[in-house]
């Protein structure tokens, strides 16, 4: 039986994509609504039993995806478009109350740009757990009270990334935590143009075949919300993609074509990786401007978290404290 876990993608969108071009158009346990504007399509994604999320490879929450291709056009006005639809989706999902307060934590690797984008994320926030008993009251009412943590990977740490997000929340007792983190794409064109937003946590590393402990609600015994933007694709994704193209193409004119065309994907998965695995292992592909897309799609999901954490300090305003 074909599920989601056949498809490399880290994004619910997709894996629901790929279950339902299998069969019915309705997936028993999913619930799937989209608003369509004209630049940015947001889907919003509930999975509610266990059935399901088996069968399409996540996990039972909410999930909300922000589709904006143009993205990657560079054009200002759609990024602050793209950052006000995650300000208001990110705070429905949270439904917070104003004195909550909240962390923020950047998953990933600075130092690897494809996974740099967590960390880029917090250098653009506006941190205010420690500034709230020091500005005048005015100002304090205005601003919540967030911190941020970049806490590297193991291999730059020796500990666990978990590890160390569960002892700051102990000791900082947010009300909630979000984790934001580049992710793993079945589509080269999802890559700095789509977002993922859900209520389930994260599993580290997970895209790209290293998974680290779990960030979730049952490990922090605090909700934990997940902000995600593809930055990577499996080169084995894109291979297969490859073959299902050619062979779709040419197997009415050439018959040696058909066998291909009729090949099962776990078939064409194993040649694949035959011919990857012994020089390269699980290799991902980036496009080469990926240090451009990711400053870019940074300051938008930094702009839209900002704006739902902080919705009473206006744009102006706001960027006077984050620039200082």
């Amino acid at each position: 039986m074909f599920s989601a876990s056949d498809v490399r993608t880290d994004l619910a969108l997709e894996a629901h994509a790929a279950v339902r071009g299998t069969g019915p158009q309705d997936i028993p346990g999913v619930t799937v609504n989209e608003e369509r504007g004209p630049n940015v399509l947001v889907t919003r994604m509930e999975i509610f039993t266990p059935q399901a999320a088996q069968l399409l490879g996540k996990t039972m929450g909410r999930y909300v995806t922000i589709e904006a291709p143009a993205l990657r056009r560079r054009n200002r006005q759609l990024q602050e478009e793209v950052a006000g639809v995650l300000a208001r989706e990110l705070a429905a999902l949270m439904n917070l109350n104003p004195w909550d307060e909240v962390l923020v934590v950047g998953l990933g690797n600075w130092n690897a740009t494809p996974d740099a984008l967590g960390p880029r994320v917090v250098g653009g926030l506006l941190v205010s757990r420690h500034l709230r008993a020091h500005v005048p009251p005015e100002l304090a009412n205005r601003l919540r009270g967030v911190a941020a943590l970049a806490p590297g990977v193991l291999g730059l740490t020796g500990i666990e990334t978990g590890e160390i997000v569960r002892g700051v929340v102990d000791r900082a007792a947010p009300h909630a935590v979000i984790v934001v983190d580049a992710l793993a794409a079945r589509s080269i064109d999802r890559i700095a143009t789509t977002i993922q937003l859900a209520d389930t946590g994260i599993n580290p590393g997970s895209g790209v075949g290293n998974p680290r402990a779990s960030i979730t609600r049952d490990n922090l015994g605090v909700p934990v919300y997940a902000i995600g933007v593809p930055t990577v694709v499996h080169a084995v994704t894109i291979a297969n993609d490859t073959l299902d193209l050619v062979a779709s193409q040419l197997q009415a004119q050439e018959p040696a074509w058909q066998p291909l065309a009729a090949m099962d994907r776990e078939r064409k998965h194993s040649l694949i990786s035959q011919v990857l695995s012994p020089a390269v292992g699980d290799l991902v592909v980036t496009p080469k401007e990926i240090d451009v897309l990711i400053r870019d799609i940074s300051r938008v999901v930094a702009g839209g978290v900002n704006a739902a954490m902080h919705p009473a300090i206006g744009p102006e305003e706001m960027a006077i404290y984050t620039d200082a």
